[in-house]
């Protein structure tokens, strides 16, 4: 009789160890995808993170950069209508006064998915973009403000061919030192040389 409880006390204590082991592995593989589903975040998610009240782009290049990092997010990445809508109105932060004026919020919106479902369906999407070197930027002032203008090429993919756009972008400092978009236009070609 004693040597039958030996052995099943022996039994009980590898079934005990197994039993703890396993537990352990289930709560170690429970907790590693969450941690991983926590930090991965989507290039828009991380766009609508940026708070510009805090960290603005100091720069003229910088303002068309963090542009086109969201136009870019419009045309390839994939997101809700609630994130389009938050999209629409960050870019629209880098946006001057005046240029917040003459385009209302809701007319913006309607025109940015109008914008967005025409390229999809010509299967476009942007491929990357360079701007103006920091010593490209032209520097002037006029009636009282500070402006900067430099360019952007675009390179777009249309499914295997691609094509490149060039556009200018004039930049308005305002009263809080923050340089704005005021505005931007395709390229003359010879004005750029």
């Amino acid at each position: 009789m004693g040597r039958f409880k030996g052995v099943k006390g022996i039994i009980l204590l590898i079934l005990m160890i197994l039993m703890i082991v396993s537990y352990y592995f289930y709560l170690s593989n429970k907790t590693k995808p969450n941690k991983e589903e926590s930090t991965q975040i989507t290039v828009v998610q991380s766009l609508l993170l940026d708070n510009l009240e805090i960290k603005y782009p100091p720069s003229p290049k910088e303002v068309v950069k963090y542009y086109c990092d969201i136009t870019k997010a419009f045309y390839n990445e994939t997101y809700t209508d609630e994130e389009l809508t938050e999209l629409g109105l960050k870019i629209r932060e880098l946006y001057d006064d005046e240029l917040l004026q003459n385009n209302s919020k809701e007319q913006y919106l309607i025109d940015l998915k109008t914008d967005i479902q025409s390229f999809r369906q010509k299967k476009c999407t942007i491929s990357s973009y360079t701007t103006s070197a920091s010593t490209d930027v032209d520097y002037f002032s006029m009636d009282g403000y500070e402006f900067a203008k430099l360019y952007c090429m675009f390179t777009l993919r249309q499914e295997t061919e691609f094509k490149y756009t060039t556009e200018q972008f004039l930049l308005r400092k305002d009263e809080s030192g923050h340089w704005k978009i005021y505005g931007w236009d395709l390229a003359d070609p010879n004005e750029e040389e």
